[in-house]
């Protein structure tokens, strides 16, 4: 298909190609004028390559449309590509195939980005992590996954049940007896001490959170870090990163631009948030790797 988007007419083209013996689908937007940068989609689970309110494909085509060739592909056991389902731990294949894949059709591009909301910003790090490879020269992760027990307890302590003391409606209730004030206490206190007990467990349950962070620490391009303002996994993220030791001052070094899109959900499920996504994604694209050198 091809249609103008924008900047430059923008063609769309479906592509197959191998991973591990099993067979993985995806779609290239294709610009006119393809820069030597490219992006590379990857899909968070449950989910397919068009993603949620169809985001995935409007943010492809906006890419191309700024001359940015973007694969967007089901990894496998998801969508169209055949497999076992498989979580964002054990995805690097499918991503080093969906990138050799980019690079074959648009011989042009000689560095790539790697895109990812979610557990598919996890995964992104976890590639980055596992393989080095020096095609990726940038990154934009989008509320990225570092769910544990702890983290989520401490999240919703700190969040859920301290906004709750500042709603009418929670006071409303308390005096009106709708309310079980000690069934109340005795959950948050269950939240305290899963809080407590969990993050005083070591190393093997927070493995790839720590594997997240050494993929980030040793990268040596340029990480977009785009947040939701009114989204757990985001908040998640960042009580996180701010106390586990492999985490500290990494979002703090230079290469590293972080943006809020206020307002938004986890899955920016208005156009506005799209946009606003897609406007940050293209403009730091073009600004922060247009001077890179290209990979070796």
């Amino acid at each position: 298909m091809r249609k103008r988007y924008d900047a430059m007419t923008v063609t769309e083209e479906a592509l197959a190609f191998s991973c591990e013996g099993e067979h993985l689908f995806g779609v290239l937007a294709r610009p006119e004028l393809p820069a030597e940068v490219g992006v590379v989609i990857i899909v968070g689970g449950p989910q397919t390559r068009v993603g949620s309110h169809r985001q995935f494909v409007l943010l492809a085509r906006e890419l191309a449309a700024a001359g940015l060739p973007t694969l967007r592909f089901d990894y496998r056991g998801m969508g169209d590509s055949s497999g076992e389902p498989r979580d964002f731990e054990a995805v690097t294949p499918d991503i080093r195939a969906a990138i050799d894949t980019l690079q074959g059709a648009c011989p042009s591009v000689t560095r790539v980005v790697l895109w990812g909301l979610c557990d598919a910003a996890a995964a992104a790090l976890l590639y980055c992590d596992e393989t080095q490879d020096r095609r990726v020269t940038g990154l934009c992760l989008l509320n990225p996954w570092v769910r544990s027990e702890a983290s989520l307890a401490k999240t919703q302590v700190k969040h859920y049940y301290g906004q709750r003391l500042l709603q009418k409606e929670f006071w409303v209730k308390l005096l009106s007896g709708r309310l079980n004030i000690l069934t109340s206490i005795g959950e948050l206190l269950r939240k305290v001490g899963q809080a407590s007990s969990q993050a005083s467990r070591s190393g093997e349950q927070l493995a790839f959170q720590e594997r997240m962070a050494r993929g980030l620490t040793t990268f040596a391009g340029r990480v977009l870090l785009i947040l939701s303002e009114n989204d757990y996994t985001a908040k998640e993220f960042l009580e996180y990163v701010a106390t586990a030791d492999g985490w500290r001052g990494v979002l703090a070094r230079p290469q590293v631009t972080r943006v809020t899109i206020d307002g938004a959900d986890h899955t920016f499920s208005s156009a506005a948030w799209r946009k606003d996504v897609a406007v940050a994604c293209t403009k730091w694209s073009q600004l922060s790797l247009e001077c890179q050198p290209a990979a070796r």
